[in-house]
């Protein structure tokens, strides 16, 4: 093959990795605002003063054995987002969380993003919250839409994080190719 070919042929690969590269990003331009803010605020959650996750409060003991058992601490946690936040919601649990080190537990409930933090050994309230955190995280993996029609597989989240892996492998390849080709071209 010439030398003038091998140009031609490069040439040609590099409009189809610019062009690859420009549909893609055209494409999926929306998703990846999204991905890429919601991962700045996510990085920054436990920096952002309790805006987008709350302090963990300390309890008055980190002995397992001073603590109330579970059940009664989720009965109390379940009152008390009755009490406090509405009479109307949904007492599913998403999680609970022990923070031993704390004292505390956390009952985290699956509808609206409330969690309720306890003292573990007195029941007492330690701190309601706005979980804005488990928001954002949700909109950033696609787990928001399968919430949202109720899909309970987790399908949705799963398509939509390998189509954006793939976009990002994609666009890495690509993108360095842009870079790595013309330089290459050069050199020839």
């Amino acid at each position: 093959m010439t030398e003038n070919n091998q140009r031609k042929q490069q040439a040609k690969l590099l409009r189809v990795f610019r062009k690859i590269h420009r549909t893609t990003g055209a494409f999926l331009f929306i998703f990846f605002f999204f991905v890429s803010v919601t991962g700045i605020l996510l990085g920054w959650k436990k920096n952002s003063g309790g805006l987008l996750q709350s302090k963990s409060f300390q309890g008055t003991s980190v002995h397992l054995k001073d603590w109330l058992p579970i059940d009664s601490l989720h009965k109390n946690a379940c009152k008390i987002l009755l009490d406090s936040i509405s009479k109307d919601a949904t007492l599913e649990l998403e999680r609970i969380e022990i923070k031993k080190d704390k004292g505390m537990v956390k009952f985290i409930f699956a509808e609206n993003f409330w969690g309720i933090q306890l003292d573990g050994a007195t029941g007492q309230l330690l701190h309601i919250e706005r979980r804005r955190s488990d928001f954002i995280e949700k909109v950033h993996d696609g787990s928001i839409l399968d919430d949202y029609f109720k899909t309970g597989n987790g399908l949705i989240k799963l398509v939509y994080t390998t189509i954006m892996g793939l976009a990002l492998l994609i666009f890495t390849i690509t993108g360095f190719w842009l870079w790595y080709g013309p330089k290459r071209m050069k050199r020839k």
